[in-house]
């Protein structure tokens, strides 16, 4: 995204921020929002409106599996923790980062006993299989803890070092990125990697959003796009478009 539509995307920042001020509510369903793509991505089948019931009412959806009511449920209550940790503005710790991942599967995921050893997914432990996504092989078991511990400081340089709006959205997609990459848990992945990004997106005190579920093959695409080139700029521009079209469309609705 070049310098002019950054500029752009950083005055529809400011108008959304003027435009939702003290608006409760507006929040509320942002998260709800949030929920519903983020579990959508990874295949939860319930519509927008069963996840507001589900979430506001208590009103569990009609011919849906409990498994991914569950799923919704264990989402919003580890957005609502990453959101309201993020106002110490605290730099990322691994075992934040396991607490997220936790509670992200806290009644979906289980005990996995391997040759290894033994691991619970719902307690944030790092994955001691090596884990495929279609054509995709994530790094070996092996290499997680190197890797996360890496992560970590970089992410927390790239956020201390993160002066403007690009290089501090730029910091909270890369965090996205590289830890979506890592794949560190058995499970939820994707989840814990769009809270993390949202958890940095809000320390900058920016507005959190989500990947659209719509958008999900594109989603997908940037992804594998950036691993086989090396250049982290095609989803940067992925992410800033995702951005751009959650702004506009929330300015609107206001």
């Amino acid at each position: 995204m070049n310098a002019g539509n950054i500029n752009k995307l950083e005055k529809l920042v400011a108008d959304y921020q003027q435009a939702t001020h003290g608006q409760v509510d507006m929040k509320k369903f942002t998260y709800y929002a949030i929920t519903h793509h983020s579990t959508a991505i990874e295949g939860s089948t319930l519509t927008e409106g069963q996840v507001y019931n589900l979430l506001d009412q208590d009103m569990p959806a009609k011919n849906k599996p409990f498994s991914e009511q569950q799923m919704v449920i264990d989402h919003q209550k580890a957005l609502i923790y990453t959101l309201h940790t993020a106002i110490g503005k605290k730099p990322l710790t691994e075992a934040f980062i396991k607490e997220i991942g936790s509670m992200t599967v806290k009644n979906t995921g289980g005990i996995y006993n391997t040759a290894l050893g033994i691991f619970d997914s719902t307690h944030g432990d790092y994955r001691l299989v090596n884990v495929h996504a279609g054509a995709r092989t994530f790094p070996n078991y092996s290499k997680v803890p190197d890797l996360m511990q890496s992560f970590v400081k970089t992410v927390n340089e790239k956020y201390t070092e993160a002066n403007t709006f690009q290089q501090k959205c730029e910091a909270a997609f890369y965090a996205h990125f590289q830890l979506v990459s890592i794949h560190p848990f058995a499970d939820g992945n994707g989840r814990t990697s769009r809270l993390v990004m949202n958890y940095i997106l809000a320390c900058f005190d920016l507005p959190v959003f989500y990947v659209y579920k719509s958008n999900r093959i594109s989603y997908i695409q940037a992804l594998e796009k950036t691993r086989e080139t090396d250049d982290i700029q095609h989803f940067y521009s992925f992410m800033f478009g995702q951005y751009k079209k959650f702004l506009e469309k929330e300015i609107k609705a206001v």
